[in-house]
């Protein structure tokens, strides 16, 4: 682990300022981590906004309440935190997209790494954050 991609005031600030959270790869199966990660950032007053990348509608289907998009150009209103459940590979184009976006923040879930997207992404000035879970992460600092 490279100390860089979990910075604890990097990780503090986005679970602490930012509210909106965009989940890529958050479906409606109850099974999935995404779904459970989601359900507790909504637990914590964070406002999760569902990005299914397989859609190609950009009105993909609402997860937990919540309006789901193909893409996070497709959001229309600002997102503060893109959090990443795809595999390493596939990841990077997420990095890049927030960036895009305007986000101010990525994060990359327990197991995603890609020290090249954290080299562009945090180039561009954009925080991030890698291999690691904000439930992980509260628990952590007994929040």
């Amino acid at each position: 682990m490279s100390s860089s991609w979990q910075d604890p005031a990097t990780i503090d600030r986005m679970l602490d300022e930012a509210r909106t959270w965009a989940v890529v790869g958050l479906s409606g199966d109850p099974s999935r981590t995404a779904y459970s990660i989601a359900s507790l950032l909504q637990e914590r007053g964070k406002k999760v906004v569902p990005i299914h990348p397989s859609f190609a509608d950009p009105e993909a289907p609402p997860v937990l309440g919540e309006q789901g998009y193909a893409t996070l150009a497709d959001v229309p209103f600002p997102i503060d935190v893109v959090d990443v459940f795809r595999r390493s590979e596939a990841a990077g184009e997420f990095a890049d997209q927030a960036v895009a976006i305007g986000a101010a923040g990525v994060w990359f879930q327990l197991g995603v790494v890609d020290e090249d997207a954290f080299a562009r992404t945090t180039g561009a000035g954009v925080a991030m954050v890698m291999d690691t879970c904000p439930a992980i992460e509260w628990r952590r600092r007994g929040r």
